[in-house]
């Protein structure tokens, strides 16, 4: 390869290590053309794009973009899937997984997730995992029915306190546009003084007959 075509793959590998924050590297060596062929057409399916690479070319580039932690993966016939913006790292793992359970020649070595290296056995582990419209329908499952709940008990309550004042006010209005309430059974005893105050009255008519005989007296005598 000439130098100047050496450059540009490495210029293509350093941009490709920087922007892509999901690195899968697997040993392809022993694979036929048309395997190859068939594992890049799944790990397109699922965002990701598979390179046979040079690994003294892809040293350079690793540098070069800052990727130290691939360069300990970087040992005998090397290829990378980059996974894209977008991309689905648990079906791009599947499809490595699967790739090398079928074939039975190529072998995970191992990549790189968000700056973190991750060995084989994590990503076989991941390629178990649902697929990621799935995973996020489970992880938003498990989030939304919580919170109904909880809003379920905080509604419940206030409903029933709405309830009660409303029944509270049509009850009020209900009096209020009614017949005026009839006289408490306290008034009955007031009257009490004033048959009481009758019996004085009545002292005073008896000592009315005294005069008329005081007159008859007075006449006998004359």
């Amino acid at each position: 390869m000439k130098k100047q075509d050496k450059e540009k793959v490495i210029a293509d590998l350093t941009e490709r290590l920087r922007t892509s924050e999901t690195l899968l590297v697997a040993d392809y060596r022993g694979l036929t053309m048309p395997q190859i062929d068939a594992l890049r057409s799944r790990l397109l399916e699922s965002g990701a794009r598979f390179t046979v690479v040079k690994n003294t070319l892809t040293r350079r580039a690793a540098e070069a973009a800052g990727a130290e932690a691939l360069l300990a993966l970087l040992e005998g016939p090397s290829a990378i899937a980059f996974l894209e913006t977008g991309g689905d790292m648990v079906a791009a793992a599947k499809a490595l997984a699967d790739s090398a359970r079928e074939t039975k020649v190529l072998a995970i070595r191992g990549g790189v997730m968000q700056g973190r290296t991750v060995t084989a056995e994590e990503i076989e582990t991941l390629a178990t995992l649902p697929a990621l419209d799935v995973l996020q329908g489970q992880v938003l499952g498990a989030i939304v029915a919580p919170l109904t709940t909880f809003v379920a008990l905080l509604n419940a309550p206030l409903q029933n306190l709405l309830g009660l004042i409303d029944a509270r006010v049509e009850q009020l209005q209900a009096e209020g546009a009614g017949s005026p309430p009839e006289p408490p059974a306290q008034e009955p005893p007031a009257q009490e003084p004033l048959a009481a105050a009758a019996e004085p009255v009545e002292d005073d008519v008896t000592p009315g007959p005294q005069p008329e005989a005081a007159d008859m007296t007075t006449e006998e005598q004359s």
